[in-house]
C-alpha cells in the first residue's frame, strides 16, 4: 500500500497546456476515482502516476519516494487498461504469469500465486483458454489477474468497465469494490461515468480543463457541491440551474446581485395539482412535458417561465401536458456567482426558513 502525492503538476503537449498547478493527495489504502468529461485530464494524470508520461514540471510521490524519472516498471504500480491489453496468441495462465516469469519467479511459487490469484478473480477454470475464447468480463478478469499477481502498492485502473454491457458492468463494480477490501491496496480508477464514479469511490476527484473542480466523499459532493460545474456534472437528472434575472423576473425573488444562479436537485422539488403557493417555498407554475418512468422513481420534465427543469418523484405517475405547482423549500436552494463558484454566505438557512413559516417575512 502507498499514498500518492502530486505536487503542482503541470503538463504540455508542444505548448498547449493540458494539466496546471494539479495537487492532490490520494490516501494509502483509499479507492479515488479520478471523473470528469472526455480531455479533462483524468487519463493524463493517471498515466503520470504511472510513469507512462512524463510531467512538464512538478513532483509525484508514491509512498516515502519521489518517482520523477523512474520507469513504470520500478514504481511499483499495476495498471489495467480499457482494451485489456492481453497477448492473443497466450492463454489465460500465459498472459497471468507472463511478468513473473520476466521476473525470474521459480515456477512452484508461480503456480502457488496463479492459482491463488485465479481463484480469487473467478478463472480457475479458464486458465488454458485464450482470450478470444472469453467474454469481455472474463477477459477485464485476466487483465485484473495479471496486475493483482505483481502485489503492487498501487493498481491504476483507466475506464476499465467501458467495454463491457450495462449488466456487467454493474457486477464488475460489485466485484472491484470487493477485491479493494480484499487486498486493501490503492486504487486509482478513472472514469467519465458518474454512476461508475458515486457507487464505487470512497473519494471522488471531479477534473475539468485540466483543473481538479472538488475533491470529496460521493455524497459531500452531491449534497455540498463547490461551483457550478460540480453542481450539473454530478447527479442525474443533474441540478436544476436557473438565471438570477429570471428567478426575479418569474417569481420576484429577491436575492443579492452577487447570486448569478440559483440550483434545486429534481428530488427535492414537490409537484402537486394545487395551484395555491404554501408558506415557505418558491413556486415554479409549470407545464409536464415529457415522463420518463424507472420503475420506483419517475422523471419528469417540466417547461416552465423561467426554462426547462427537471423533477424526480416516486409519487404515482401523472400524465404529461399536464398544468402543475411544483415547490422547493428555500433551504434547497443553491446559490451560484458570476465565476461558477457557491455563494455559500447567501444562502438561506432553516432558521430563516422557520421565521417565514412564522410569518416574518423572506428577505
Amino acid at each position: 500500500m502507498a499514498q500518492i502525492m502530486l505536487k503542482n503538476i503541470e503538463k504540455r503537449f508542444k505548448q498547449e497546456k493540458v494539466i496546471e498547478g494539479l495537487d492532490l493527495t490520494i490516501e494509502d489504502g483509499s479507492f479515488t476515482v479520478l471523473v470528469g468529461p472526455s480531455g479533462c485530464g483524468k487519463s493524463t494524470t493517471l498515466r503520470m502516476i504511472a510513469g507512462l508520461e512524463q510531467q512538464s514540471d512538478g513532483q509525484i510521490w508514491i509512498g516515502d519516494r519521489c518517482v520523477n524519472g523512474i520507469e513504470p516498471g520500478k514504481r511499483n504500480v499495476a495498471m489495467v487498461f480499457q482494451n485489456y491489453a492481453l497477448y492473443p496468441m497466450m492463454t489465460v495462465k500465459e498472459n497471468i504469469e507472463f511478468g513473473l516469469v520476466n521476473r525470474k519467479m521459480p515456477k512452484a511459487e508461480r503456480e502457488k500465486v496463479i492459482r491463488e490469484i485465479t481463484e480469487i478473480v473467478g478463472l480457475a477454470d479458464y486458465l488454458h483458454k485464450k482470450p478470444q475464447a472469453l467474454s469481455g468480463g472474463q477477459r477485464q478478469r485476466v487483465a485484473l489477474a495479471r496486475a493483482m499477481v505483481k502485489s503492487p502498492a498501487v493498481f491504476l485502473m483507466d475506464e476499465p468497465l467501458s467495454n463491457l454491457d450495462a449488466k456487467l458492468r454493474s457486477q464488475m463494480r460489485t466485484e472491484l469494490i470487493q477485491l479493494h477490501k480484499r487486498l486493501g491496496a490503492t486504487f486509482v480508477f478513472v472514469t467519465h461515468d458518474q454512476v461508475e464514479a458515486m457507487s464505487m469511490g470512497d473519494r471522488i476527484v471531479i477534473m475539468d480543463k485540466g483543473r481538479i473542480q472538488q475533491a470529496d466523499s460521493p455524497m459531500q459532493i452531491y449534497d455540498d457541491p463547490d461551483n457550478l460545474f460540480t453542481a450539473q456534472f454530478i447527479g442525474t437528472p443533474p441540478m436544476n440551474i436557473v438565471t438570477r434575472s429570471k428567478a426575479v423576473e418569474a417569481w420576484d425573488y429577491q436575492v443579492d446581485e452577487s447570486v448569478h444562479h440559483i440550483g434545486f436537485r429534481p428530488e427535492k422539488a414537490v409537484m402537486t395539482m394545487d395551484k395555491k403557493a404554501a408558506v415557505g417555498k418558491l413556486h415554479i407554475p409549470a407545464r409536464i412535458v415529457t415522463r420518463e418512468t424507472l420503475g420506483a422513481e419517475i422523471i419528469y420534465q417540466l417547461e416552465s417561465t423561467v426554462g426547462t427543469f427537471y423533477v424526480k418523484s416516486f409519487l404515482k405517475p401523472l400524465e404529461t401536458a399536464v398544468e402543475v405547482n411544483v415547490s422547493v423549500s428555500y433551504t434547497d436552494l443553491f446559490y451560484f456567482g458570476q465565476d461558477g463558484q457557491r455563494v455559500r454566505a447567501l444562502e438561506p438557512t432553516e432558521v430563516q426558513e422557520r421565521l417565514v413559516i412564522a410569518g416574518g417575512g423572506y428577505a
